[in-house]
């Protein structure tokens, strides 16, 4: 690769770092062809990309971004694949499931929207984050429940006092 190509490529690796919230950096080494195409399959179907990087290239382009990535650059060892997504949780959950049947993919680290995991024993904590989305429905179903119950209680309420007026107009 010449310095040329080298640094087109920083250059898209930054890009993409920089329109990402969500990047997780896992180790898919060890993986057989069939395995690994069913990996590029489920992340294309989860709407996440996959690429696998050059870890010196990455880390440059780490540096050249304008997000604090700590400690993340020091997990660029070894092989290393990016997974870019809209959804926070979205890659944790699809390296889950797909340790159901293998061992691999590895979590090397990850960055949600500012917070930095490293290490594969984060995994199942970043599959429990909730997106936007969730939070918002949790939010709204939060709100819409004393509403329920003053309505509920108006509903039965009335039924109570109309059936103790009825009692009473027969007396």
């Amino acid at each position: 690769m010449t310095r040329e190509e080298k640094a087109t490529v920083i250059e898209d690796l930054t890009a993409q770092l920089a329109d990402s919230a969500n990047i997780y950096l896992a180790d898919i080494s060890g993986l057989d062809a069939v395995a690994t195409s069913n990996l590029r399959r489920a992340c294309f179907k989860a709407n996440i990309k996959l690429a696998v990087v050059k870890n010196t290239l990455l880390a440059k382009a780490m540096e050249a971004s304008d997000k604090e990535f700590g400690e993340l650059p020091d997990v660029l060892k070894g092989n290393t694949s990016l997974m870019l997504s809209e959804t926070g949780n979205a890659p944790a959950k699809l390296i889950k499931n797909f340790r159901k049947k293998s061992d691999k993919p590895l979590l090397k680290g990850a960055f949600i929207a500012e917070a930095i995991y490293v290490g594969d024993e984060n995994l199942d904590s970043l599959v429990n984050i909730k997106s936007k989305e969730e939070v918002i429905g949790d939010i709204i179903g939060l709100l819409q429940s004393p509403a329920k119950n003053v309505i509920s209680g108006l509903k039965s309420g009335g039924g109570k006092l109309a059936g103790i007026l009825k009692t009473l107009s027969e007396k």
